[in-house]
């Protein structure tokens, strides 16, 4: 009984808290989304195939669900950032055109949609 009267009290707290607005409280009109940002390499670059790559990158988690990235190449995870600035180093990767890209993921690892690719040539 003593938990439930507890139960009920701090419902009521909940409830009465959500009434509680005041008229001139400014709702925000955007909300903040997750940006990334590639460092190095840069789009375009060329990238020696018999070398690893370090990969340097940026990332702000926006209010957008965001937890941690996921880097892919050619649309294959190759590793996951719990850091949100730093560096990554990628294998030589095959010679020819590659895509690199990063994206959001939530805490479960389903992206929220913010990405970011690059396109580079290994040689």
């Amino acid at each position: 009984m003593k938990n439930l009267s507890l139960l009920i009290a701090i419902l009521a707290l909940a409830l009465s808290a959500c009434n509680k607005k005041p008229a001139d409280t400014p709702v925000a009109q955007t909300t903040a989304v997750s940006k990334i940002d590639f460092i190095s390499p840069a789009d375009g670059a060329k990238l020696d195939a018999k070398a690893n790559t370090q990969l340097d990158y940026n990332i702000t988690l926006g209010e957008d669900e965001g937890d941690h990235a996921h880097i892919y190449v050619d649309e294959r995870r190759v590793g996951m950032l719990r850091q949100m600035q730093g560096n990554f180093v990628l294998f030589p990767l095959d010679a020819g055109a590659h895509e690199i890209c990063i994206k959001v993921v939530n805490s479960t690892h389903m992206p929220n949609g913010v990405s970011r690719c690059i396109k580079v040539t290994a040689e």
